[in-house]
């Protein structure tokens, strides 16, 4: 019998016995990635964790959090699509609270991310400096 592992230490288990969701190959179960919804959640995402420096930069809890807020990002350009077309909010009042407490929410979740964006290191390695030089000279 194995030992569990200590606490905070997580196990890496290969790819093929991990879901495609964590292998980033879906982004959500059963759903066609090729849909507009899903297409601009993974777009809003990947924005969100650009801003935070990178995906190596994130912990899993700011992923998911970033997912989350990607997810309600998206169903407020639905609502707001919905308001433009009307021309208005609506006479419908849940319609506009609905919105109101997702943008809240939003609002919250991106606070947990800090709203700002992260510095990442984009100094060429010395290597990748040398090869810049070369062309340069070669042009």
């Amino acid at each position: 019998m194995t030992k569990p592992p200590a606490s905070g230490v997580r196990p890496v288990y290969p790819a093929t016995h991990r879901t495609r969701i964590t292998n980033g190959k879906d982004l959500l179960p059963g759903v066609d990635g090729r849909s507009f919804w899903v297409r601009r959640m993974r777009d809003v995402m990947a924005l969100h964790v650009s801003d935070l420096g990178g995906v190596e930069a994130c912990s899993e809890a700011e992923k998911s959090i970033i997912r989350r807020a990607a997810a309600i990002t998206v169903e407020m350009e639905r609502l707001e699509r919905v308001f433009a077309l009307a021309g208005d909010a609506g006479p419908d009042l849940d319609t506009l609270s609905l919105y109101s407490r997702l943008a809240n929410t939003l609002r919250r979740l991106l606070d947990m991310t800090d709203l700002q964006r992260r510095a990442r290191d984009v100094t060429p390695t010395i290597d990748e400096y040398m090869h810049a030089v070369a062309q340069e000279a070669v042009a």
